[in-house]
Formats: structure tokens, C-alpha cells, sequence
């Protein structure tokens, strides 16, 4: 009554979904480590809080670009699509929470160290130069 799988496969075609060629994997493997590439390079830049959307920014585009080749989802169902994009958004709107969150409490954090951690530099460690960095102060 069950058929064996090289049975299926001979008639109804292959097991295999997708196969993609081997030029597309390359070119977007590369293009990620392109993209890594400025992460990096970004991270070392100041733009000031710019910094950290541009690096956001392009982890999203790396995640669509492993969502749409690696895992297939360019040739794949609309509705899965339709999820990935629906997940990205979900993301992007806690993200936007958090930030949202975080400037409530700029005006009580600290620059520099703690105060009784910089005592404790202070005391112990006079010479380090940990305890001689302090915010306004060229060492």
C-alpha cells in the first residue's frame, strides 16, 4: 500500500525543494562578509548614538539576505514571507520600547566610575591607570 521514497521521488519529482546555484551562495556569502566587514569599520567611527542604528541596520539586511538565500525563503511560499517580515516588525517595535525606555533614565547615570568603586581605585590602586582616567581629565 505505502510507496517507498525513490518511488515518490522518480514520479512525482525530487525530494529536494530548491536547489540554488553554487555562484548565488558565493556572491552572498561574500556580500555578508562585505557587510561584517562594515560593521567593523563603522564601530570605529564615531557618529555618536548614529553608531548603533547603522550597525542595526545592517544586521537586519544581513538577516534578510541568510532568510532569503540560506534559508531558501526567496522561493518559498508568499506566507512565509509574509511571517518573516511579520517577526522583523514584532522586533523592531520591542526595540523601539527599549530605547524608548532607556532615555527615562539618562539623567541618572553615572559618567566614569562609581563613586565607591573610584575610592576603592583610589586607595588601592593610585597608579592604575584605570584610577587616573577620569571624565573631563586628559591623562
Amino acid at each position: 500500500m505505502t510507496q517507498s521514497h525513490s518511488a515518490t521521488a522518480t514520479s512525482k519529482g525530487p525530494l529536494v525543494g530548491h536547489l540554488v546555484p553554487v555562484s548565488t551562495l558565493l556572491a552572498t556569502a561574500s556580500t555578508l562578509l562585505v557587510l561584517t566587514v562594515i560593521t567593523v569599520a563603522v564601530r570605529y567611527i564615531d557618529i555618536g548614538e548614529f553608531n548603533l542604528w547603522v550597525a542595526i541596520g545592517i544586521a537586519v539586511v544581513k538577516a534578510g539576505l541568510v532568510a532569503s538565500f540560506f534559508m531558501h525563503l526567496r522561493w518559498d511560499r508568499p506566507f512565509n514571507l509574509l511571517v518573516f517580515i511579520g517577526c522583523m516588525m514584532f522586533v523592531v517595535l520591542m526595540m523601539a520600547f527599549c530605547v524608548l525606555d532607556t532615555s527615562q533614565y539618562r539623567a541618572i547615570q553615572y559618567t566614569g566610575n562609581p563613586p565607591v568603586a573610584q575610592e576603592t581605585l583610589d586607595a588601592n590602586a593610585p597608579g592604575a591607570p584605570v584610577a587616573r582616567f577620569k571624565p573631563g581629565l586628559n591623562p
